[in-house]
């Protein structure tokens, strides 16, 4: 029943792009009545929910931020010297504005269309530069997810590239907490002993280790010359890892310069908010000679098709869409727009900014050691340089800093850590004085102490060399020229703010304003993600809240927040059903079965949750094999852990027997893991625990509307049923988890907390029956679609009365003959119609998978289906002989500006039709940057950082 006088600002039909008289007509193209006729059709009466999901009405925009600012305004924003890796810093107001705040830069899509996203790639590429020159490292990848996440993928590493015979693997005990906590987690799947202690005390031989992990600075900030055991490690075949802090890195000697393998750390303090744990853009580089085993994505330069320089994703066939459960890694995002920022951030700045921040920080530092020592408390005597340690009256000191609303950190003999960082004011230093004087005056100032204090190291900690010295850390300087800067590059790259993003499986929709707004709220942005609890009881209670609206939506009984990724969801869902069959003594179950049409992260997740994946058939309607996988779960009875399936299927289709599925692999002892990735169908209709499933990852940053970010930020919590929800992921700082924790996988508690505002505010706009019609429009949409299309492509798969879910798959593979007209021809040539491709050739190969989501118009699903029409009105004129098979509109595209422009055009087609082939282009063209992209050429000679892109010519 609605209630009197309802909000005038409701959300629902600003989130939905049809209106309901197009809702009228698009079903009467699919000869149904209603939208409930619609789900009958598709969603298998069997798995329909029989009742509304308990959730409250939808609100109006403003009562929903005004709900949430009332949480916002539970959290304390003490000022937090805790360091332990994350420090609070500034945001330059350029950035905020016109990255984290644009939705042409959060609204991009992971660049795999390299020729529309060229100005994030060359953002990118800034980053992984600038973590090469701060790091002495030639190679950086484009960013992972966190610290913690990227010192274990460098411990991961380091077993790939030593071989894998050695087990040992030793983490010097000044590591970060949540690091070492991360990486035990990682190990166990893999026997890895890991052992942990002093880093002078290493016994390489005795302890047959094949790495080392050190800290530098160490979390106590403690700083040591760790040449001398770096050297060792390599005598004995080991490799080396440091995890270090590029900020200090401006003043000290780079890992690269005496003798790391490879560098990890996280890029937050370069402009990011601490979000309460994230997200952050973490790092890693390494040596040349390892980039083939190198985890994540990497930025290359290569060149287009008129010979210019033009940047793309290299060494592609790493990724576990190709190399599935061999490949590197299973992340499949990475942190993107949160390493924009930091790039950028290092643009902004320049290197002499940045090292006069630097400085500023140490010398605040040191005349903050210099005071404490003046005052009687122990001082660390080896250098440091932001953070010291000190040995006073812990308890006293700690009552008197929180009644100045100050956080420090308390180790466990006792001790105190003091972090400063970026923001640390001469006023803040003088209250720390006060805070250790303990009611007795200080008898100086910080105005005192300044000039008395040494700022210096010794040589061998000392950096000498140059860093970004390339012309783009050195030109944007003034505000104004970085303004147009950002907003250049942002030109170059298409996102939904031009058109539909129509991926499978990528639902790229709406990110209401309204749900992004609080992401940069001070009370949600500037808490360190250690604070002490009575300081975040309106995160808590936010938390409490999302979990028990993601329970009630899949029918579990308990949800972790924790994973910062749908890869990271996965393998914390592998891990839980992992311990738990260990738990009941029978830990020999490691088979886990994939359907071959799984996301390439599933196979990859299983390996590294260390089980034997063994593929399982799909029949000729790409649903799973019943036959073949009741073969394989008897043949495996005793070994099987688990069957990772999605639904809908891969296939765009909701497979009628998934129950007697989810029965099977009951039957023969195994769990039931469910990639969400599709749960942009199910919200409102079915719900993963009613199916039969035991635990299922959700892509906040898909079906909850967190933003694509252009590759990351995501969220990918698991919700679970009853009996794995004590396995629940843990954490060494924060009480979290269940009894029996698999541990932490990721490095703060909450994976990445302030972006989960943006899923809470969606869920509360929608309310009920908002988040259920949202459902049956995006399967409405779809059908629409293919409805329209299927006379022109064969739609591959269908469901048993012959619709699809909320995607479809459309076959190109009959042109390459007829035509000689590849599916990514037809994706290069949507770019000259204003669009970006659908996923491209996966989950089969020559396809195109189509996703049109909830939130686009019927005039633009129209727009795109006209598009593909013409396109295969082109290639009829291929087909027919009108056009020649190599020099046509699709061989060609996409044309750029320059290629239209040209004085030669040596093309048996116009000019129009090449760059204006619809009414709409006429009206408002985006022009693909670059032609199209050699990728051979750029694998072939690899280049993952800048200078400026014109170097690279000639």
């Amino acid at each position: 029943m609605m209630p009197p006088f309802p909000s005038t600002d409701q959300f629902v039909h600003r989130h939905l792009g049809p209106t309901d008289a197009d809702i009228q007509e698009m079903l009467a193209t699919l000869g149904l009545q209603s939208l409930d006729a619609l789900t009958d059709a598709t969603v298998p009466e069997e798995i329909r929910m029989r009742k509304p999901v308990a959730l409250d009405p939808s609100m109006g925009e403003h009562d929903a931020l005004a709900k949430l600012r009332v949480l916002h305004d539970r959290n304390q924003v003490f000022r937090s010297f805790i360091g332990m890796g994350y420090y609070d810093c500034i945001t330059p107001p350029v950035i905020q504005r016109n990255i984290l705040e644009d939705p042409g830069w959060y609204t991009q899509y992971t660049p795999y269309q390299a020729e529309i996203a060229q100005g994030r790639l060359e953002a990118l590429l800034n980053y992984q530069t600038m973590v090469a020159d701060l790091t002495g490292l030639p190679l950086a990848n484009a960013s992972l997810l966190d610290e913690g996440t990227a010192a274990a993928e460098a411990m991961m590493m380091c077993l790939r590239v030593t071989g894998g015979e050695k087990k040992g693997f030793f983490v010097a005990q000044d590591c970060h907490p949540q690091t070492l906590a991360v990486m035990q987690t990682r190990a166990e799947p893999f026997g890895i002993s890991l052992h942990v202690g002093p880093a002078e005390a290493i016994d390489f031989q005795r302890e047959g280790l094949f790495g080392v992990l050190l800290q530098y600075p160490a979390t106590d900030g403690a700083i040591r010359d760790y040449a001398d055991v770096i050297e060792r490690a390599h005598a004995a075949g080991a490799l080396a890892v440091v995890a270090t802090d590029l900020l200090a890195l401006t003043l000290l000697r780079a890992p690269g310069e005496f003798g790391a393998d490879i560098a990890v750390g996280s890029s937050q303090r370069f402009g990011v908010p601490l979000g309460f744990g994230g997200p952050h853009a973490a790092f890693l580089s390494t040596k040349d000679e390892y980039k083939r085993q190198m985890p994540g994505r990497i930025v290359g330069v290569s060149k287009d098709a008129a010979g210019k320089p033009a940047y793309r994703m290299a060494l592609q066939t790493r990724e576990q869409h190709i190399r599935r459960e061999k490949a590197t890694s299973n992340i499949c995002t990475a942190q993107v727009l949160l390493a924009v920022m930091a790039g950028m951030y290092a643009v902004y700045h320049g290197p002499e900014g940045l090292k006069r921040i630097a400085l500023r920080v140490h010398g605040l530092a040191a005349t903050l050691a210099e005071g404490l020592s003046r005052l009687g408390c122990r001082v660390g005597h080896e250098p440091f340089f932001d953070t010291i340690r000190v040995q006073p009256n812990a308890d006293h000191i700690l009552k008197l800093a929180n009644d100045r609303r100050v956080n420090l950190r308390r180790f466990d003999d006792g001790s105190l850590g003091i972090a400063l960082d970026e923001i640390t004011t001469v006023a803040e230093v003088q209250t720390l004085f006060d805070i250790f004087a303990a009611g007795q005056p200080v008898p100086f100032t910080v105005s005192d102490l300044a000039g008395q204090v040494n700022l210096g190291y010794p040589p061998s900690l000392t950096r000498s060399s140059k860093y970004l010295t390339h012309e783009v850390f050195n030109r944007y300087h003034s505000e104004h020229e970085m303004l147009r800067y950002i907003h250049r590059l942002q030109a170059r790259d298409l996102s939904l703010v031009h058109s539909m993003i129509p991926l499978g499986s990528c639902t790229m929709k709406l990110n209401g304003t309204a749900e992004m707004i609080p992401v940069t709220w001070k009370g949600f942005s500037r808490i360190h993600p250690f604070a002490p609890a009575e300081q975040t009881r309106g995160y808590a209670e936010l938390f409490m809240q999302l979990e028990g609206w993601l329970a009630e939506l899949t029918g579990f009984s308990a949800v972790s927040l924790q994973p910062n990724a749908g890869s990271q969801g996965e393998y914390a869902g592998l891990m839980v059903i992992r311990a738990y069959h260990k738990s009941r003594g029978d830990g020999q179950r490691d088979v886990c079965l994939i359907p071959v049409s799984a996301h390439g992260t599933n196979p990859a997740s299983a390996a590294m949750a260390g089980m034997k994946v063994i593929p399982v058939a799909c029949d000729d309607r790409g649903n799973i094999d019943v036959a073949d996988l009741e073969a394989k779960a008897s043949a495996h009875r005793d070994k099987l852990a688990a069957l990772m399936i999605t639904y809908p299927s891969t296939h765009g289709v909701f497979e009628e027997g998934v129950r007697r599925v989810c029965r099977i692999v009951h039957d023969h002892g195994g769990q039931v893991y469910m990639d969400g990735a599709n749960m942009n169908a199910q919200v409102g209709l079915c719900r993963p625990g009613d199916i039969g499933a035991d635990v299922c990852h959700l892509n906040l940053h898909k079906t909850f509307c967190i933003p694509h970010g252009g590759g990351g930020p995501g969220m990918g919590p698991i919700g679970v049923a009853a009996h794995l929800a004590p396995f629940l992921p843990g954490h060494p700082v924060t009480r979290l988890g269940g009894p029996q924790s698999i541990g932490p996988i990721a490095a703060a508690p909450y994976g990445s907390p302030s972006v989960l505002t943006i899923s809470w505010v969606y869920i509360a706009l929608m309310g009920s029956n908002g988040l259920t019609k949202a459902t049956q429009v995006a399967i409405l949409n779809a059908n629409y679609m293919a409805r329209r299309l299927e006379k022109h492509f064969p739609v591959l798969y269908t469901g048993k009365q012959g619709f699809v879910a909320h995607e479809f798959i459309l076959d190109m593979r009959s042109f390459k003959e007829s035509a000689g007209v590849e599916v990514m021809d037809v994706a290069k040539r949507l770019m000259d119609y204003g669009f970006h491709a659908p996923t491209v050739s996966w989950p089969v190969p020559g396809t195109l998978m189509i996703e049109p989501t909830e939130s686009e118009s019927k005039e633009e699903l129209d727009r795109f289906c006209d598009a593909l029409i013409a396109i295969r009105g082109e290639i009829q004129e291929i087909v027919e002989g009108r056009l020649p098979r190599d020099n046509n509109v699709l061989k060609n595209a996409p044309h750029t500006a320059a290629a239209v422009t040209a004085t030669d055009w040596k093309h048996p087609y116009s000019r129009e039709q090449a760059a204006f082939p619809a009414p709409w282009v006429c009206d408002s063209k985006f022009w693909p940057a670059v032609a199209r992209i050699d990728d051979a050429y750029g694998d072939r000679h690899l280049v993952c950082t800048c200078p400026p892109l014109e170097s690279y010519s000639g």
